[in-house]
């Protein structure tokens, strides 16, 4: 397949995609959908659920991968780096600029507000990706054992994120055999031929390009490759600062993390907060909260508050002296953000094939059914964890905030019945917070 879309005509679409993806995960994927399917015919509607299939079984920001999946498709190894380095570029400067006036002037009272306003509509939003995915997963009473089991494991023994993903996998896979049915995944219409369109540039029965079948050559390739991009940078940090300083183990940590984003960025956030919060205590838990309405409130994956948390981090310690804090912050968020998303480029670039192999093998489907049943407790905890922090801000003795908690109600009721987009809530509540902050 020979793509007639120029390097550069790609490279200024995901620059501009980088720009204007608001909306969370489904709000780009979305996205992506009516630029590159409905209104450029790049992809066909096929090809593009085909490519999110793929995406959704692996572990990551699926939107991120997702157009480094078809970067990669159309422009090879260059055309998916460059795809998902543009999709995450954007809202890294924004997070390190809005980072910086959170640090240097989080005490006016103006913004303040604004967060005060936002961190409400967080709750909601948390809230909202627990109902809407529980919709989709709990289809079997198995699944719904599972995401309670999960919700109760979190917010009552405080059980590690991983332990829960983990024991989902096993009781999966060890109950596949007794009630097969319980762990089918949806096909999102896989499979499908695209009538409602005018034939693509990459349609359904365009042939797959030499770069996009498997072979086990190209894969050691660029698994040796994304070791040593990821080894090389580690070490130097531990040769430089020692392995018990913080960014080394931001380093660890996060690449931990990367790999256990079943589900999404919602569904690793608990981690980050065990981690960050309570382990290592680089950010409090008021500031993680803060990070995630700021999150929210910028284009590009949700999961790019983990540069917050690294800023915050690295802001607080000040390594390179205290008159240039915000110097050790730029550095943590970027060594945060490269080991962050660099387990996502070689998932894509060196699983993409292979998955297409396997995604529909039932020994597959029932691992990763009941981690995605898992998930919605998960979630639900993780909107527990931020709904205690927001409206009881002063702790369970210091009161309920009710202005906080109108908000919440106010927040949920346009999300899920008024339909509105996330970004017109996060600005009306934002200015909400500023007018309380006023009176």
């Amino acid at each position: 397949m020979t793509a007639p879309i120029t390097f550069r005509e790609a490279l200024a679409f995901w620059f501009k995609l980088g720009c204007i993806s608001f909306g969370g995960p489904a709000g780009q994927i979305a996205l992506m959908h009516q630029e590159l399917v409905e209104r450029r015919r790049w992809i066909s509607e096929g090809r593009f659920v085909q490519a999110l299939n793929y995406c959704m079984v692996l572990p990551g920001p699926e939107a991120q991968q997702l157009a480094t999946y078809l970067g990669w498709l159309m422009h090879r190894t260059w055309g998916g780096i460059a795809a998902g380095a543009l999709f995450v570029l954007p809202s890294l400067l924004l997070i390190l600029g809005l980072g910086w006036i959170y640090m240097a002037y989080g005490h006016l009272a103006w913004v303040a507000g604004v967060l005060a306003g936002i961190k409400p509509a967080v709750v909601a939003l948390v809230a909202q990706a627990a109902y809407r995915l529980g919709q989709r997963t709990l289809r079997h009473a198995w699944h719904w054992s599972l995401a309670t089991g999960a919700f109760v494991a979190l917010a009552g023994f405080d059980v590690a994120f991983p332990w829960v993903i983990a024991t989902a996998a096993l009781v999966g896979i060890g109950l596949n055999r007794w009630q097969p049915g319980a762990w089918a995944r949806a096909s999102h219409g896989a499979g499908q031929t695209d009538t409602s369109h005018p034939p693509a540039l990459i349609d359904d029965h365009t042939p797959a390009p030499a770069h996009a079948h498997f072979s086990w050559r190209r894969l050691g390739i660029v698994l040796c490759c994304g070791l040593t991009l990821a080894l090389l940078p580690w070490a130097a940090l531990v040769a430089g600062w020692g392995r018990e300083h913080a960014l080394p183990q931001m380093a660890q940590f996060f690449t931990q993390a990367a790999l256990l984003t079943f589900g999404g960025a919602y569904a690793v956030l608990p981690y980050v907060v065990q981690g960050a919060v309570e382990t290592h205590g680089w950010v409090s838990a008021a500031q993680m909260m803060d990070g995630l309405a700021l999150g929210e409130s910028t284009p590009g994956p949700l999961i790019m508050v983990v540069a917050f948390v690294g800023y915050v981090g690295g802001y607080a310690q000040a390594w390179f002296g205290p008159d240039t804090p915000g110097m050790a912050g730029v550095v943590a968020a970027c060594v945060v953000t490269w080991f962050t998303f660099l387990p996502s480029f070689v998932f894509i670039l060196a699983g993409g094939p292979l998955v297409e192999q396997t995604h529909r093998s039932p020994q597959w489907q029932a691992p990763l059914g009941a981690i995605s049943a898992a998930v919605v407790g998960v979630i639900a905890q993780l909107a527990l964890f931020f709904a205690g922090h927001t409206l009881w801000p002063n702790g369970w003795s210091g009161g309920m905030d009710a202005f906080a908690l109108l908000l919440t109600l106010g927040a949920a009721w346009a999300l899920l019945r008024a339909r509105l987009a996330v970004g017109w809530v996060l600005v009306g509540c934002g200015l909400l917070g500023v007018a309380r902050s006023w009176v």
